[in-house]
């Protein structure tokens, strides 16, 4: 009787560790795609990703590196001071885009240009991700807003 309580034991517990194993790996799998690390535009000059990863790009829009393409295709310029980055977006803007105003992009880096998916921009005239300041305050260009 105790050898049969043993065994139904062990069966339970290899049960258990199987679908604790399934359920890793299940999670693990759904969010590979929603992981999105992110860079400055420094770290992307010096160590550029491959075009494949998928990753998200802050800093300033550059002045006068706007250019509005054909339809919705535009084409300006990321920098935090110590590089500049190159990028391309087709689709309608926020409202709040524009030169000399933090903007956080997701997208891929391919071939010296970063091709975003998604832009944000700032909320209003004191707001910059978090991740934004920190990359200024690294290159020493950020400057704190007056309250």
């Amino acid at each position: 009787m105790k050898s049969l309580k043993k065994q139904r034991r062990i069966q339970v517990i290899a049960v258990a560790a199987v679908a604790l194993v399934l359920s890793t790996v299940l999670i693990g799998y759904a969010m590979r795609d929603g992981i999105n690390f992110f860079r400055s535009p420094s770290q992307v000059v010096d160590a550029p990703p491959p075009p494949t990863e998928v990753f998200r790009i802050g800093g300033l829009v550059e002045e006068g590196s706007i250019v509005r393409g054909q339809g919705e295709s535009i084409r300006f310029v990321v920098t935090d001071g110590g590089a500049s980055v190159p990028a391309v977006y087709t689709g309608v803007l926020p409202d709040l885009f524009e030169e000399n105003q933090g903007m956080v992009g997701t997208g891929r880096y391919v071939n010296g240009i970063f091709e975003a998916s998604e832009i944000l921009a700032k909320h209003d005239e004191t707001y910059m991700p978090s991740e934004v300041i920190d990359a200024l305050k690294e290159q020493g260009v950020y400057v704190e807003p007056e309250a």
